[in-house]
C-alpha cells in the first residue's frame, strides 16, 4: 500500500467513526420533567418524593430518594421543572445523581440545578424551594420508574 493510499483509509476509517459518533447523539431524545422532593435533616439528611417524565408524549411516574451528608439542617419542599436532555427510552432517566452544594431557604427560595446519571441523561431544573433549610453538603438523588 503507498503512503498516500494508507493515509486515505485512515481518513475515511475516522470519518465513518465520527459519523458514528454524531449519529448516536443525533437519535437521543429529550423529555420534560416535575419533580416534588420532601427534605429534612440534622447533619444526615434525607428526601423523597416523585414526579412525572414527559416523553414522546407520553408521561411515566417517578420516584425519588436521596441521602445528604454535610451541614443540613432543618426542612423543605421543593418543587422542580425542567428538561431531561440525551435520552434514548424513558428508563435512562432512572439512575443516580450525585451533586455537591450550599444553600439557605427561609420560607420561599429559588433553586437551579444540573444533574447528570451514570447513563448520560442531563437534567436542567428551576423551581422553588419552602421551608426552613441550610446545607453545604454532598447529596445523591436517586430517580427510578414506577
Amino acid at each position: 500500500m503507498k503512503p498516500s493510499s494508507t493515509l486515505r483509509a485512515a481518513l475515511v476509517a475516522l470519518l465513518a467513526f465520527t459519523g458514528l459518533a454524531f449519529s448516536s447523539a443525533a437519535r437521543a431524545d429529550s423529555g420534560f420533567v416535575t419533580l416534588t422532593i420532601y427534605k429534612a435533616g440534622w447533619i444526615i439528611g434525607g428526601s423523597g418524593g416523585g414526579g412525572v417524565l414527559t416523553f414522546r408524549g407520553r408521561s411515566y411516574r417517578l420516584s425519588t430518594g436521596g441521602l445528604d451528608y454535610g451541614l443540613v439542617f432543618g426542612g423543605s419542599k421543593t418543587v422542580l421543572r425542567g428538561r431531561v436532555s440525551n435520552i434514548n427510552r424513558p428508563s435512562d432517566v432512572a439512575g443516580v445523581y450525585g451533586a455537591a452544594g450550599a444553600g439557605l431557604a427561609v420560607g420561599r427560595g429559588a433553586r437551579a440545578i444540573v444533574l447528570t446519571n451514570q447513563k448520560g441523561a442531563v437534567l436542567e431544573l428551576t423551581g422553588h424551594q419552602v421551608g426552613l433549610m441550610a446545607n453545604a453538603d454532598l447529596s445523591g438523588l436517586a430517580i427510578t420508574m414506577r
